[in-house]
């Protein structure tokens, strides 16, 4: 008998002992959703690309919802605000829709690049303007100040607002480099770097025009083609749509502890496949023989 209840408290207490290491390692271990992990905490500070801030600031929620020991805070600022921050170490993490050897003044040699999408852009009017498609050179000449009424490229007679970006955007870098191409801009009095005040602008101003990534398109404003092309994901995979670039998530040396697991997290699966279609971009896996 004394034997008998001899095992019978050996059985206990080694139950409850691998049952507390069970605890112990789910908790130090256990996967959640798209590879991110409870153990992983600290502060993140990402700043930069406004194209690419509502993907990032989403992702970060989601994320930070997973890790509540982690505290991620995502500002704009532009491309060219991204890469200097990042560069002088202020933010662990720069976005930029523009490569960083692009960016005058940056020290490239020291900055990892992490592509993490593609994004979409799209000339957008006030819905007053009855205009639906424009070719790449009369934008050019809009912002040249060759054309200055909708009447002479077929719309109204209204005169043209211009609404730009400031020199530190990546949208505005890729927008002279896809659309302008050599051609000197016109100056400019309405420049704005947040693509929401962009948006709000281009709503409420007659006869206004400007630029956006996809992912701020919504019904207060109006999407043109280009060269009569729609602008899609699709079109853009195709090669027939030219207005678009990468994300890039710039750290400056190899990313550590929670920088890294965002990154990675950022290319998994539940991000990859989900968030960032989901948002009017493009997987930057699709983009591989671009």
């Amino acid at each position: 008998m004394k034997r008998i209840a001899w095992k019978s408290g050996r059985v206990t207490v080694l139950s409850v002992v691998l049952m507390g290491l069970a605890l112990v390692l789910s908790a130090c271990g256990g996967g959640t959703e798209g590879g991110a992990t409870s153990q992983v905490a600290g502060t993140l500070v990402i700043s930069g690309s406004t194209a690419l801030q509502p993907m990032v600031q989403q992702a970060a929620e989601k994320f930070m919802a997973q890790n509540p020991k982690a505290q991620i805070t995502v500002n704009g600022g532009g491309s060219g605000t991204g890469l200097s921050q990042v560069a002088q170490g202020q933010v662990q993490i720069g976005m930029s829709d523009i490569f960083a050897e692009e960016k005058e003044g940056i020290d490239a040699s020291q900055l990892i690049d992490h592509k993490v999408a593609v994004v979409g852009f799209v000339m957008v009017v006030n819905k007053e303007v009855t205009v639906d498609s424009l070719t790449a050179s009369q934008v050019a000449d809009i912002f040249a100040g060759n054309i200055t009424n909708w009447k002479e490229v077929g719309g109204p007679d209204l005169p043209i607002v211009l609404v730009n970006r400031p020199a530190s955007s990546g949208t505005r870098a890729t927008f002279a480099n896809v659309i302008l191409k050599g051609k000197q801009e016109a100056p400019s009095s309405l420049v704005q770097d947040s693509s929401g005040q962009i948006r709000k602008i281009v709503g409420e101003t007659k006869g206004a025009i400007s630029y956006l990534a996809l992912s701020y398109v919504d019904s207060s404003i109006k999407a043109l083609k280009l060269d009569g092309i729609e602008p899609t994901a699709q079109s853009i995979l195709d090669g027939k749509y030219p207005f678009w670039s990468y994300e890039h998530m710039y750290t400056k040396g190899a990313p550590q502890g929670l920088a890294k697991a965002f990154l990675d997290y950022m290319m998994s699966d539940t991000v990859q496949a989900n968030l960032v279609s989901a948002m009017g971009y493009i997987p930057v896996s699709k983009m591989v023989t671009k």
